[in-house]
C-alpha cells in the first residue's frame, strides 16, 4: 500500500550550530555567578541520579533473556564482524542493552532534575488520568504552560500520535479547571534531534487535533509546528519543540550549555584526550569533534580542555550540520 503524502507538511529547514558559538555560550555561563552555580547544581544533581542508574545496569549475574536479542541481527553481526566465538557476540550485546536502558532513563532524569530547576513542576503522570500524558507544567499568571516529554525525534508511532491529541482534546478543560486559567500551551517536547532527523510522527499529532477539532482550530499546523484550538472559553496552543526549540523554551538561550556542561561535568573526568591526527571509524567523527578552532588563550573553569570535544559531540546531536 502506498504511503500517503501529508503536503501541508512542514519542510524543516536546516540547523546549523558553530563550535565558536558554543564556545562563546560557555563563556557567558562560565562568567556569570548564578549560572556557574546552576551548573554546579545540576551536576551534582545529575551525578546523584546517573551514579545509582550505574549500579543498577545489567551486570554478570543477568539472564539471557533480559537482553532481547534478535537472532537475526545476531547472525547478521556475527557475519559482518567474522566473529567464530560466542564471546565475541557477547561482548557487543551488553553495550547495546546499557546505551537502551540508557537512553529510557534520561528522560526520567531530565524530568526530575532539570523541570524544577527552571521553575516548572514534575507531574506525576498516573495512567488513566487527565495527568497521564504530562511530565511537567509551569502556571503563569495568564498561561499554563505544560510539557510531555520524550528522549528522542523518532519515539512514536501513528498511534502514538493519535492517542497525544486524542488525550489533549480529552483533558484541556480538566487542566483549565485545575489552574484556574484559560490558556494553555502544551508543549510536545525533545530532548535532542531536530525537525530534519524527526519521523514526523510527532507532526502529526497537530494534524490529528485539527481533524478532530475542525470547527475549533484558530491557528492550522499547515506548513509548521504549532496549532491553536479554542473551545468552551478556553484557548490551546500546542507546539512541538525539538532539541534546541525545547531547551530555549525551557530556560532560554543559554538553558542548553547549561545542562550540557553540567552532564559532561557529571560524566566525563577531565584527563587525556585522542590526538588530533587519531584516525576515527566514523568518516566524520574526526571533524566533529576537531579541536583546532580552539583559540590558546580560550579558558573556562567549567570545562577543561580534555572535555571541549565532548561538548561538540554533544551539540552535533541537536543540530543538521556543525561547523568551526
Amino acid at each position: 500500500m502506498a504511503k500517503k503524502s501529508y503536503p501541508e507538511l512542514p519542510k524543516p529547514g536546516t540547523i546549523v550550530i558553530s563550535k565558536k558559538s558554543l564556545l562563546q555560550q560557555l563563556q557567558l555561563v562560565d562568567a556569570d555567578n548564578a549560572r556557574r552555580e546552576r551548573v554546579l547544581r545540576l551536576e551534582t544533581a545529575f551525578r546523584n541520579k546517573i551514579d545509582p542508574h550505574i549500579t543498577a545496569l545489567p551486570a554478570g549475574s543477568a539472564k539471557f533473556r533480559k537482553f532481547s536479542t534478535s537472532p537475526y541481527v545476531l547472525l547478521i553481526h556475527a557475519r559482518q564482524n567474522q566473529y567464530t566465538k560466542i564471546s565475541e557476540i557477547e561482548s557487543d550485546i551488553l553495550p547495546a542493552k546499557l546505551f537502551s536502558s540508557m537512553e529510557t532513563s534520561a528522560g526520567r532524569m531530565i524530568e526530575e532534575v532539570v523541570i524544577p530547576e527552571y521553575g516548572w513542576s514534575v507531574v506525576p503522570s498516573e495512567m488513566h488520568t487527565a495527568n497521564s500524558a504530562l511530565d511537567g507544567k509551569r502556571p503563569g499568571p495568564e498561561v499554563l504552560q505544560l510539557v510531555t516529554l520524550k528522549s528522542g525525534p523518532r519515539c512514536l508511532n501513528d498511534e502514538m500520535s493519535e492517542n497525544f491529541a486524542d488525550a489533549i482534546i480529552g483533558n484541556y478543560h480538566e487542566w483549565s479547571r485545575e489552574s484556574g486559567l484559560t490558556h494553555i500551551d502544551f508543549t510536545y517536547g525533545v530532548l535532542y534531534g531536530t525537525q530534519k532527523m524527526s519521523n514526523k510522527k510527532d507532526w502529526h499529532i497537530l494534524r490529528k487535533i485539527k481533524e478532530k477539532r475542525a470547527n475549533s482550530i484558530s491557528i492550522s499546523p499547515d506548513h509548521q509546528w504549532s496549532c491553536q484550538f479554542r473551545e468552551n472559553g478556553i484557548t490551546v496552543d500546542v507546539a512541538v519543540r525539538i532539541g534546541l526549540d525545547w531547551w530555549n523554551h525551557l530556560g532560554g538561550e543559554l538553558c542548553f550549555i547549561e545542562v550540557f556542561t553540567a552532564l559532561i561535568r557529571a560524566c566525563i573526568n577531565p584527563g587525556l584526550s585522542d590526538d588530533r591526527s587519531h584516525n576515527y571509524i566514523i568518516s566524520d567523527l574526526g571533524d566533529i569533534v576537531n579541536t583546532a578552532c580552539i583559540q590558546e588563550y580560550y579558558n573556562v573553569s567549567l570545562l577543561q580542555r580534555s572535555q571541549l570535544p565532548w561538548l561538540f559531540l554533544i551539540g552535533r546531536h541537536f543540530c543538521d550540520s556543525l561547523s568551526d
